[in-house]
């Protein structure tokens, strides 16, 4: 193998990356992972596509080294292949929002604007927190949180969230995350919280962003 053969077949390796984070519905599954790992099923109900789909695309994502699986009984679990994968979908993402306008413009109409963590403000964040000024909740599912969450936070899922209202203090500031910028839980416990006159908003990161930042997270995982 010449020296040409040889730096077109580095680039088509790395490029198996590419072809396999090339599809929407990919990247999602690599976000909805990114949480912790989870069954075929699951990853399908969550991602809005049946079964079938979700495997196929499972595939293609395991074929390019990005996810592993594991059998438990009847059900396939997949995880991630590694914390840098989570890290390359946070950096994908981080890129479309700063150079592509049309996803700027769908964030800014949609969604809420939420606070975004510097290194420093996440430290204030967490001193906010553990001084007692502030309560940390995540909303995700609970099995989630288990997981991996991060460091102070509580498990409050978005739909236990107005059963557990008594839960909350009334006079501290209530901080809701969930699973990263793209996440819709958090707007919805911001408006039910502030609806109860509680005072509330919203952080864009979730554990995935945390992580990526090179900041520790905490897992109750068995």
């Amino acid at each position: 193998m010449n020296s040409r053969e040889l730096k077109n077949h580095l680039y088509e390796q790395v490029a198996r990356i590419g072809r396999a984070v090339s599809s929407p519905k990919r990247l999602e599954l690599l976000e909805l992972l990114a949480q912790g790992e989870k069954a075929v099923e699951t990853l399908a109900r969550e991602a809005a596509i049946d079964v079938k789909l979700a495997s196929a695309h499972l595939r293609v994502l395991k074929a390019a080294h990005l996810v592993a699986v594991r059998q438990d009984g009847k059900s396939r679990i997949y995880r991630l292949s590694g914390a840098d994968v989570s890290a390359l979908w946070v950096a994908l993402r981080g890129v479309a929002e700063t150079h592509v306008v049309d996803l700027q413009m769908v964030m800014q109409r949609l969604f809420s604007g939420p606070e975004r963590l510097t290194l420093e403000s996440s430290r204030t964040l967490l001193d906010k927190v553990r001084a007692g000024r502030a309560m940390l909740i995540d909303v995700r599912p609970e099995v989630e949180f288990l997981a991996a969450h991060l460091p102070e936070a509580r498990s409050m899922p978005l739909d236990e969230l107005e059963v557990r209202l008594r839960e909350l203090p009334r006079d501290k500031e209530i901080i809701a995350y969930c699973r990263g910028p793209f996440c819709v839980m958090s707007d919805a416990a911001v408006k039910l919280l502030t609806q109860h006159g509680l005072r509330a908003h919203k952080i864009a990161e979730g554990v995935a962003e945390w992580q990526a930042a090179g900041l520790p997270v905490e897992s109750l995982a068995s």
